[in-house]
């Protein structure tokens, strides 16, 4: 049984303002028990808000390290690159930031460079910030030939280069993603998403548990842990 928390929120403005304030919590108490604090956080245009409000907030950034979930076979400084977005939001308040990749053309290649990265990083993260796609995907984790290697990926490996098939429209590159093994491992969990057709989708997902045939369902289904979903109809 998958324990999920709604989170509903007015509008995207208060969405923001929640989900920072739920990530600076676990910020601060990473930091009270480690010393370190290891963030994964998501791309896409929804969480962007959010991450602006954490970043104003007072911590021991030098502390606190940042990878993506996933990105795309861009160069740090396209518009496309999840790193690029998240490392000028948070790297001069003083956090590391950690790009999974960089613009390599060989997805299989790029892929045991982003593992091989994220194996030098002290696992597991603090949290894991997800978004959902309208087709059910979550990080990366797009219908093609490398979904289900994605999916079903060994718990040691933590990152992998897939092709999604069809190429998006709005990003026609590979990428690389988390697997969901390692999205299983953070200690916390967290889904950010908008919109009604969304919601939907994600209770649907919730509903079919371990036989759903969404990327959403399939790393919902085998949650250990609790996880927050952070919603607002806009």
């Amino acid at each position: 049984m998958i324990e999920a928390e709604w989170w509903e929120h007015d509008d995207k403005a208060a969405l923001a303002e929640a989900v920072a304030g739920d990530i600076g919590f676990i910020i601060e108490s990473a930091l009270d028990a480690r010393a370190a604090c290891l963030l994964a956080l998501s791309g896409g245009k929804t969480p962007i808000a959010a991450y602006e409000k954490l970043a104003a907030m007072k911590f021991d950034w030098r502390k606190v390290t940042i990878v993506p979930v996933d990105d795309r076979l861009v160069k740090v400084d396209d518009p496309l690159s999840n790193a690029g977005m998240l490392a000028r939001i948070f790297m001069p308040k003083g956090a590391r930031v950690i790009p999974l990749c960089g613009d390599n053309p060989d997805v299989a290649t790029a892929g045991n460079a982003a593992d091989a990265r994220l194996q030098d990083v002290k696992w597991p993260p603090d949290l894991i910030l997800l978004g959902v796609g309208g087709d059910g995907h979550t990080a990366s984790i797009l219908p093609g030939p490398d979904a289900e290697a994605a999916l079903t990926a060994p718990k040691t490996r933590r990152a992998i280069g897939v092709t999604p098939d069809p190429l998006p429209k709005e990003a026609p590159v590979a990428r690389v993603t988390m697997t969901k093994a390692a999205i299983l491992q953070a200690r916390s969990l967290m889904l950010v998403l908008t919109g009604d057709a969304k919601r939907g989708l994600v209770e649907q997902a919730i509903e079919d548990g371990s036989g759903s045939t969404l990327p959403i369902g399939r790393v919902l289904a085998d949650l250990e842990q609790p996880i927050d979903i952070h919603w607002s109809p806009d």
